[in-house]
């Protein structure tokens, strides 16, 4: 072969290199937004599984404290009213983080009726039920944090070249945070 026949097939060979080249960096761009969307996904789904055990001890805890301060009936109605929509929210993460706050903020008010009656503050069950409900708190609040992890480096990735045009191409979208919503941002202040 002389030189002049051997151009054409290296050019060839390099074209068809850089395709390949392109084609797994595209493909492995590509599966790398899916796993970063399932890890999104499942650290949602941690999130969704605290916050219904929450909803699941709220009943518990309006029953006990109806039982010693029955009167305060407009603050155990708020927080029925606050658990049933944050557990019927099933929108997208603002609309449950917004029904969470509320549900958040309800809570803190029932334990504020609580301080007025020192015998529910005895009371075994309450007391229980508070324990119960701290520790579901703790694990909402890691499962948020988790999420937001999560979201970081899915965001990271669809903002990032050149993924961010598979990304654009394939459907992947920024995610929202878990962010607090208005009270909770504040200083909490418990006491038992």
């Amino acid at each position: 072969m002389n030189s002049s026949n051997l151009l054409p097939v290296i050019v060839l060979a390099v074209l068809a290199l850089l395709v390949v080249v392109l084609l797994v960096a595209t493909v492995r761009g590509y599966n790398r937004l899916v796993r970063l969307r399932a890890q999104v996904q499942a650290s949602w789904a941690q999130v969704d599984v605290q916050l219904k055990r929450r909803h699941s001890l709220v009943p518990n805890m309006v029953e006990t404290v109806r039982g010693y301060a029955g009167h305060e009936r407009a603050t155990l109605e708020a927080v029925t009213f606050a658990r049933t929509a944050a557990a019927g929210s099933r929108g997208g993460t603002p609309e449950r983080v917004t029904a969470e706050g509320a549900l958040t903020q309800a809570l803190g008010r029932l334990f504020a009726v609580a301080e007025a009656y020192p015998q529910l503050r005895a009371s075994e069950n309450f007391v229980e039920l508070q324990r119960e409900l701290a520790g579901t708190e703790d694990k909402i609040a890691y499962a948020r944090q988790f999420y937001n992890t999560a979201v970081q480096s899915m965001n990271t990735a669809v903002q990032t070249l050149p993924v961010n045009i598979i990304a654009g191409l394939g459907g992947f979208r920024i995610q929202p945070y878990f962010e607090a919503a208005g009270d909770e941002r504040g200083d909490v202040s418990v006491r038992f």
